[in-house]
């Protein structure tokens, strides 16, 4: 081959890229100058069960989408590939699968990589078709096969089939939901969602959001408008301007929307859950109780650095046990931890003020049997709900973009308690799953009220203040 014709040959497989290149929309996703930054991070967890709470155009379904191709092709960037990949693919009715995900799939699909295609109903790239199954060369070699499934076909419809993944676009019934998850069984794949939350307090809030089954696999991050770099400014205002604030809430934020409110909206799982390290021991504080035998008993191991924050550490949460099991319990974790005790060398813990009430049922009050087991509680607590309330919110609230509450997230149960904490009527809180919540309360009370400085310094307090701020005399050191 002379050189003329090796410098045109070069120059026609550029060209022949640069054509795939234009039309691989799978290559150009999240490459370049602007990254969505949440969709990457979903594309890198690798829990099996993962969800985005996301709003309108927050970049929810894309995200969805590519997960999907990315495992039929067996190019996933973060993830083990395999090659011939079955998923199903969950709308909510035919006509949303038609108008959205199959959309959206085929979107990222390369004509190049597909193999065939069965329709449901319609022709092949009519408007109005359905897909049944999209069949996909795998870069290894074989056949992929994504599938496609509405809701209203019903739960037998999901029957029989053993799947490598399903991505729900939108939120499911729970029967499907709960079928789906058995076919993932077998070959321990993965479920995965994207939905705007705009049902209100469903099984997913309970399932996903609260994991109340406290499952290992669980996954979820918000999207927002501001999170898509691809949406202009302009149009979020627009779109703000339209929707009123509990709108907002779910449409821009992906936040589940009931009437009674959260009472902790502050709350951030991401900012104020942070992974357990070793506490020095100088930050020990206290340890606070709420009581409890049928309903469950609450204690938790408060920190504070030299700062002031607050660091919950540990946790012990159960129910239907007695007073024994409790201290043993609390004594067991206290020793794991190297917990500081009194000069008798008692534990020494605060307590809700009923513990020292006697019953009918005892000669003896909780408070009482707790010191005989070698806890000395403290019930002199203050109980005050709405100074409470007002306390613990003034600790999640960020100053100068840092709060002064972080949770270890082995401390399951406060986390669950305080996602799920909502106003009831007479603007009181919902009575139910509070236990944590109160202990938090009355330890967080017994911290000292920020004074606001003086408004006359005395000499001593102006010396400080210019040392502290580098200002000393002439001649200081």
């Amino acid at each position: 081959m002379h050189g003329n014709e090796i410098v045109e040959r070069i120059l026609q497989i550029e060209a022949e890229q640069a054509r795939r290149a234009e039309g691989d929309a799978l290559s150009r996703y999240n490459t370049g100058r602007k990254k969505h930054k949440k969709q990457i991070a979903f594309h890198k967890c690798r829990k099996r069960n993962r969800w985005v709470f996301g709003g309108n155009r927050s970049g929810k379904t894309e995200c969805g989408a590519v997960e999907c191709v990315y495992m039929a092709r067996g190019v996933h960037p973060y993830r083990k590939n395999r090659k011939d990949v079955f998923g199903w693919v969950v709308s909510l009715s035919q006509q949303v699968q038609r108008d959205v995900a199959q959309k959206k799939i085929l979107q990222y699909l390369n004509p190049d990589w597909i193999e065939e295609v069965t329709m449901l109903s319609g022709k092949r790239g009519s408007p109005s078709g359905v897909i049944d199954q999209i069949r996909i060369k795998n870069v290894f070699g074989g056949i992929s096969v994504i599938g496609f499934k509405s809701c209203d076909q019903g739960r037998e419809k999901f029957q029989g089939a053993s799947l490598d993944f399903v991505w729900f676009d939108e939120e499911p019934p729970k029967d499907i939901y709960d079928e789906c998850r058995m076919r993932v069984m077998d070959r321990a794949g993965d479920i995965f969602g994207t939905m705007t939350p705009l049902k209100g307090l469903t099984f997913i809030f309970d399932e996903i959001y609260m994991n109340r089954g406290n499952n290992p696999e669980v996954w979820y991050e918000f999207m927002e408008w501001g999170d898509n770099p691809y949406l202009k400014k302009s149009e979020i205002a627009l779109l703000e301007s339209a929707l009123d604030p509990k709108q907002l809430e779910s449409r821009r934020y992906g936040k589940f929307c009931v009437n009674e409110g959260l009472v902790y909206p502050e709350f951030d799982e991401r900012t104020h859950v942070i992974a357990p390290f070793s506490v020095p021991f100088e930050w020990q504080d206290n340890i606070s109780i709420d009581p409890g035998l049928n309903n469950p008993l609450s204690a938790h191991w408060y920190c504070v650095d030299f700062d002031g924050n607050v660091y919950v550490v540990a946790e012990h949460y159960e129910a239907k046990r007695d007073i024994d099991y409790h201290a043993e319990k609390i004594k067991e974790i206290s020793a794991r931890l190297g917990w500081h005790t009194d000069f008798k060398g008692r534990l020494c813990a605060l307590i809700d003020s009923a513990a020292n009430q006697r019953t009918l049922a005892g000669s003896k009050s909780v408070s009482e049997l707790f010191y005989e087991r070698g806890i000395n509680v403290n019930a002199n607590v203050d109980k005050n709900l709405f100074a409470g309330i007002a306390r613990v919110k003034s600790y999640l609230k960020a100053e100068n973009g840092r709060p002064k509450l972080y949770i270890f997230e082995n401390c399951v149960n406060l986390i669950r308690e305080i996602k799920g904490y909502f106003w009831g009527e007479g603007d009181v809180p919902k009575k139910r799953d509070d236990h944590a919540l109160d202990e938090m309360r009355y330890y967080l009370m017994t911290k000292p009220h920020r004074q606001a400085p003086a408004a006359v310094l005395t000499d001593v307090q102006k010396d400080k203040a210019r040392l502290m701020h580098g200002r000393g005399r002439k001649g200081s050191l």
